[in-house]
């Protein structure tokens, strides 16, 4: 028994496959005949890889033996042969045997990939200026498909805007010289110009100054480390307030201020993972 999104295609049913559900989902036809071995061996490829896809993708089987009208009105000259519909017309096929992943690799231009639904929440995000949720949703969406270099420029540009601008830059050494000459790519270059400028402000230069005079006034580095907060130069405040605890992990409220920058940063950001592992394990 076929699954759901797996149906013979027939002259009785090719226009409300191809025509009708192609506008909603991605149709793979597969040309086969019984005699054929190499589309035997294929079968259990398509079947596994329409599995994968229960919403976006409907795997159309033809018999070309039975349905030799439908395989001639597609010129069929031999099987297997996979044809990719979309929106009622074809646009990718193969001939002849073929690997799963070379089957993968061509769905792929057609399919949603992981990571598309958290990369478009990012998009909205940053047009809305919500660049915490933009930093979270686009790192989801770069941890689910690592070569995405759109979700890694997106994350890059929501690194800049809440402050983390190392990892931003770091972000985009990977790119390609094409997308480096693109103009989001040099957007948030500027982005992150900007936002260095902004976190060396005159108050962080002045308490800068003053600690450098007294580099044991905890009174003092807590107030920079507020500064650096305030500028989203969170990594600074962090290290700042860890020294403080480090050497007196009861000193006024500075635990309390460590857990509230913690707590300030957008969800996802590695920054949290690695101080609340290096918090707890002073404190047990």
């Amino acid at each position: 028994m076929y699954a759901t999104n797996i149906v013979d295609l027939t002259a009785a049913n090719v226009r409300e496959v191809l025509l009708e559900q192609s506008t909603t989902k991605t149709i793979l036809i597969d040309f086969w005949a019984e005699w054929c071995e190499p589309c035997k061996q294929l079968l259990p490829i398509l079947e596994r890889i329409a599995a994968d896809y229960p919403d976006t993708l409907v795997l159309a089987k033809v018999d070309c033996e039975t349905e030799q009208e439908l395989a001639a009105q597609f010129q069929i000259r031999s099987v297997p042969t996979l044809m990719v519909f979309k929106d009622g017309q074809p646009v990718d096929g193969m001939a002849g045997a073929q690997t799963e992943q070379a089957i993968r690799d061509m769905l792929s231009k057609h399919l949603p990939q992981p990571g598309d639904e958290a990369l478009q929440a990012a998009q909205h995000a940053l047009t809305a200026e919500d660049y915490e949720a933009a930093y979270t949703a686009a790192k989801t969406a770069l941890d689910l498909a690592p070569e995405n270099n759109e979700a890694r420029m997106v994350l890059a540009d929501a690194a800049a805007r809440i402050g983390h601008t190392e990892q931003a830059k770091e972000l985009l050494q990977p790119l390609t010289m094409a997308e480096q000459g693109s103009p989001y790519y040099q957007q948030i270059l500027a982005t992150i110009q900007l936002a260095e400028s902004a976190a060396d402000s005159p108050e962080v230069r002045a308490l800068e100054e003053a600690l450098a005079k007294a580099p044991n006034d905890f009174a003092l580095m807590q107030q920079l480390a507020v500064q650096y907060h305030v500028v989203k130069r969170h990594q600074e405040a962090l290290e700042l307030m860890f020294k403080i605890l480090q050497a007196d992990l009861n000193y006024g409220d500075a635990r309390k201020q460590t857990l509230d920058m913690l707590n300030n940063l957008p969800s996802g950001d590695p920054l949290v993972a690695q101080y609340r592992r290096k918090l707890y394990s002073m404190l047990y």
